[in-house]
């Protein structure tokens, strides 16, 4: 209820810009909802909105654009779907591990894998869907016994972006 009563007496001499500091810090998820809405609603009719947030998901749903600092210096600035917008990677387990490692690694759809015990994580170079994966597998007769395609949120962009600081 403070945060709607702030934004809403923020709101009263029609700002062009309106700074909001962590405005869903202590709310509940319909709170966070309502408030999320609000400010979507502000920035569609206009307004220019700056908002301070330690919470990367709740930016990734209400932002167009986002500014990473770190001690006062600019890493990146620009639009949320674009830093956003690598072609996601493919989180395998096969019983044939050593066979799908070395296929993943001799092609260059595939950048950088990550190996945590059974777990292989292939970063895509370029677009590809689940399916299309799976068949490609199949046909070099490797069956997946886990096959699961993630995007990395903006959370996990800016954590490469900072080297995990």
């Amino acid at each position: 209820m403070k945060q709607r009563l702030a934004i809403a007496s923020a709101l009263l001499n029609d700002p062009e810009i309106l700074i909001l500091d962590e405005p869903t810090n202590g709310l509940d998820p319909q709170g966070i909802h309502q408030i999320r809405q609000i400010i979507k609603d502000i920035a569609n009719d206009g307004t220019t909105i700056l908002l301070a947030s330690h919470l990367l998901d709740e930016v990734e749903k209400v932002c167009s654009h986002v500014v990473v600092l770190r001690k006062g210096v600019k890493l990146y600035s620009g639009r949320v779907d674009e830093m956003i917008s690598s072609h996601g990677f493919f989180e395998l387990k096969s019983n044939k591990h050593q066979e799908l490692i070395n296929i993943l690694e001799e092609d260059n759809r595939f950048g950088n894998l990550k190996v945590e015990d059974e777990l292989i994580t292939a970063f895509l170079t370029e677009p590809m869907d689940a399916s299309d994966f799976n068949n490609l597998m199949f046909n070099k007769n490797i069956t997946l016994s886990h096959l699961v395609k993630r995007k990395e949120s903006l959370e996990e962009q800016f954590l490469q972006l900072t080297d995990n600081e």
